[in-house]
């Protein structure tokens, strides 16, 4: 089976590495990841290979396209990217294509996937399937009833599945999409994509780090964009806590972080040799596994990869949206993180929610953590009912 998957990432790196777990999961058909946003280092396995398009990223209001490359003219990139995209399809001819979060997200995207996903409805590229990758949660629109029927027009007429990277006891698709009942295409949902720290990670890595048992504190801010006033909050409360209990923390800075943030930070710490400023580590769930806790904001990597390692977490939602507040909220009623106010960021107060989960225990949540080998699944069965079809 051969796979086309889509994802253009704007702002920070989840999608992407959502999208990536999904393609290992496939192993070992064939995949071909298309990206089209800024550059992001990606570890590829052997199945998997990966086909930028001339980047594009989005301004602040996501209104207006910003190419990558500087001084490019934005029209020429637009053609560049479906004149490439049309030839990569016709080579591969593939079995699948999957495409991340459109028509859901992405609208202004449209300009290349809709005579995409035409062409795969013609049968241009062979006997090919199109099916969507959703997150759990939907941010809210100015014109809800709007942006639903035109959702629902493309998707039933475009695709022949959806797969929502949700679990159903959690959050619904139609509490964010209130028109998912007339979706008519097969609705699957896979429970939450993450990857799993590798067995006994925590502790191969406990001991490069020589931590000899004490806590240690993971702060993270995903992508980087947002989340360097948090950042520098849990630096500022560390310092604190360090006066009465000796730990050690590591702030991952996310890789668009500016270099004026990233140096801010590392000069917080640098009378401080129990804290430790990097941009971003392939390793990432092997230090959740080897914490004591997390500092975060409350994307869908970040706190499915908390749930992934076990470890307790404080979390601050990005409130742009209802996504990230609504996820943690949800979660906070499992027991396995604390949502955090912007008041709590104070630093004797943070280092103070700091000493009280330090040692807190996640209870069991039950939340399905299995979303990329269930969506793997899916894809194979229905291209397997493909291939059984009488011609």
């Amino acid at each position: 089976m051969k796979i086309v998957q889509y994802c253009q990432h704007v702002l920070g790196v989840g999608h992407i590495h959502r999208s990536l777990e999904i393609a290992k999961a496939l192993a070992p058909h064939e995949v071909t990841l298309v990206t089209g946003g800024a550059e992001a280092d990606l570890e590829l396995p052997d199945n998997v290979c990966r086909i930028q398009l001339p980047g594009l990223m989005m301004d602040a209001d996501f209104s207006r396209f910003i190419p990558v490359e500087d001084g490019t003219d934005v029209d020429e990139v637009l053609i560049r990217r479906l004149t490439r995209f049309k030839e990569l399809m016709a080579e591969i001819q593939p079995d699948i294509f999957l495409v991340e979060l459109f028509p859901f997200g992405r609208k202004k995207f449209g300009f290349e996937l809709l005579p995409i996903l035409e062409n795969v409805k013609a049968g241009t590229y062979g006997s090919c399937k199109s099916v969507c990758s959703l997150r759990d949660i939907l941010v809210e629109k100015k014109d809800q009833a709007s942006y639903e029927k035109r959702v629902l027009s493309q998707l039933n007429s475009l695709f022949d599945a959806l797969l929502v990277h949700a679990d159903p006891e959690l959050v619904r698709l139609d509490e964010t999409f209130t028109a998912a009942k007339d979706i008519t295409i097969p609705i699957h949902y896979t429970g939450y994509v993450t990857p799993k720290p590798t067995r006994n990670a925590g502790a191969i890595l406990a001991k490069e780090l020589k931590l000899s048992g004490m806590p240690l504190i993971v702060a993270s801010a995903g992508g980087g964009n947002i989340g360097q006033e948090m950042l520098e909050a849990t630096i500022r409360a560390s310092v604190i806590l360090a006066e009465t209990t000796p730990h050690r923390l590591t702030v991952f800075t996310g890789p668009y972080a500016s270099d004026h943030e990233f140096i801010r930070l590392a000069e917080l710490a640098v009378n401080h040799p129990g804290i430790s400023v990097q941009r971003f580590t392939s390793q990432f769930p092997a230090y959740l596994d080897a914490a004591s806790l997390s500092v975060s904001m409350a994307g869908y990597n970040t706190t499915m990869n908390l749930l992934a390692a076990g470890t307790y977490g404080l979390a601050l939602p990005f409130d742009q949206n209802r996504e990230q507040r609504m996820r943690a909220e949800r979660i906070e009623t499992k027991g396995a993180l604390k949502v955090l106010g912007e008041n709590d960021l104070e630093p004797t107060i943070f280092a103070r929610l700091m000493a009280d989960t330090l040692t807190r225990h996640v209870e069991p949540h039950g939340i399905d953590l299995d979303g990329a080998r269930k969506s793997a699944q899916i894809l194979c069965e229905l291209y397997n009912c493909q291939e059984n079809q009488p011609q």
